[in-house]
């Protein structure tokens, strides 16, 4: 058991919490209290197009009903303020990691436009290969970087082209191999200045001093990605745990498609927050 864990649910408000969502909060609640740490609520609003209203509220008002309270968050503070993403990337926090990933070689700016990653995709699908960026403007010079002056553009990780398996110690599955060959250069900084999950997770991560990420089995593929921005920003990485999926009756994954999916559905029904709590974590 590790003492004094510092865990997050870092939920992004496009809806109404679903409870496969809220069982990953309730683990990492439950782990915090076991060790003996802190509950993180954060919030990662960076998709500014989806926010839906009245998500964030929604996700408040099902962890108070399920008596889930957070050590630091909206509503509470606390000593890595704020917990909303939007503010946070505000301070220029997001900005300032990219540019050092830059600075080092580890990112670069990209300025393909949407028809030419479309083009790219089905390209390779005629081609039965796996849809990925194929880094065309990984290899621009300063003169061609220079004559794209004020387009639009986006900055990618620079993923390393070979080289042995990147290995994620998970603490279910043990060790899992990836093919760093086989990753593709992902974006850090999309064109609204605003970061993709990927960097603004390991940034926040890093400065909220986060010691065990619990997430959805979901994430597994990208923790890989996550390693390597860890690694080329010198930070120490969290442990990993990633959380096996709440089933259907067709044993695919929970969708509307199999019925009420939303706790606050639950709760207005009639559910009892001690029977949604027994439920999740059995």
């Amino acid at each position: 058991m590790t003492e004094g864990a510092r865990v997050r649910y870092a939920p992004s408000p496009t809806g109404d919490p679903h409870v496969g969502n809220i069982r990953t909060a309730l683990f990492n609640w439950l782990y915090a209290r076991h060790t003996g740490g802190q509950f993180i609520l954060r919030i990662e609003d960076t998709d500014q197009a989806r926010i839906a209203p009245g998500a964030l509220e929604s996700i408040m008002e099902s962890l108070e009903w399920l008596g889930l309270e957070w050590d630091e968050g909206p509503g509470v503070g606390g000593p890595h303020a704020p917990y909303t993403q939007s503010e946070r990337h505000a301070t220029g926090i997001y900005g300032d990691a990219a540019d050092r990933l830059t600075a080092a070689g580890n990112g670069y700016y990209c300025y393909c436009t949407p028809e030419e990653l479309t083009e790219m995709r089905q390209e390779q699908q005629r081609l039965k290969k796996p849809p990925r960026y194929d880094g065309r403007c990984r290899e621009l010079t300063e003169s061609d970087h220079r004559a794209r002056e004020g387009t639009r553009r986006v900055v990618r990780f620079a993923m390393p082209t070979d080289g042995p398996p990147i290995v994620v110690n998970d603490i279910i599955r043990g060790d899992v191999n990836f093919d760093p060959s086989v990753l593709d250069d992902f974006i850090l900084l999309k064109s609204d200045g605003f970061p993709t999950y990927h960097l603004a997770n390991a940034v926040d991560d890093h400065l909220m001093e986060i010691s065990h990420v619990l997430r959805a089995d979901e994430w597994l593929s990208s923790t890989p990605k996550h390693l390597l921005l860890y690694r080329a920003l010198g930070y120490e990485p969290p442990h990993f745990c990633h959380l096996p999926l709440i089933l259907g009756p067709d044993r695919a994954r929970l969708a509307k498609r199999h019925g009420a999916t939303s706790v606050l559905d639950y709760r207005d029904t009639g559910y009892l927050p001690e029977v949604m709590v027994n439920f999740l974590a059995l």
